[in-house]
């Protein structure tokens, strides 16, 4: 029946979902195995909010389930282009995906560990940058003591390499 004759109160919202974090088109969706557990209980997290959602308003059950299930969809996307990275196969003495690199930013006085991951893994208060941030591509191929220089504005950043480790 078309949606002409369908009373308007009778007409459901569709869900709008927040997209998951960008992955360019083309960009391989690779992750470590942290983020695969990650992303796979995601899933299973949103399976039981499903099987639990339990609303008395018929319409706000569907509205509900509609957008768990467009989540879910979105997930499963993200699940099913997922490369894992293993991070013993990656080289030791330089920086490559998966890398806990301690760095020397700028002029501090301390340094400050950031580990390179997917882009759903990615978290700044984790310190955890995504692989395709514009810090990560100039980190990557570095080894200890090498120095990046990242442009910002007018000014240049400089990441002064003092460690590389995967776990």
């Amino acid at each position: 029946m078309s949606r002409g004759f369908v009373k308007e109160e009778d007409q459901e919202e569709i869900p709008m979902v927040a997209p998951r974090a960008d992955l360019p088109m083309g960009a391989t969706n690779y992750v470590t195995d942290k983020g695969l557990l990650q992303l796979l209980n995601e899933k299973d997290n949103l399976m039981m909010d499903k099987k639990s959602t339990n609303l008395e308003n018929e319409k706000e059950q569907r509205i509900a389930i509609n957008l768990i299930n467009a989540k879910l969809q979105l997930l499963n996307e993200r699940i099913s282009s997922a490369k894992v990275v293993s991070l013993v196969d990656q080289p030791k003495n330089e920086v490559r995906f998966g890398a806990i690199i301690s760095l020397l930013i700028g002029d501090a006085k301390t340094p400050k560990d950031f580990q390179i991951v997917g882009v759903d893994e990615a978290n700044i208060a984790e310190n955890k940058i995504s692989f395709l941030s514009p810090i990560a591509r100039i980190l990557i191929s570095k080894k200890i003591d090498d120095v990046a220089v990242l442009q910002i504005g007018k000014t240049d950043r400089t990441f002064k390499v003092l460690g590389i480790r995967y776990s």
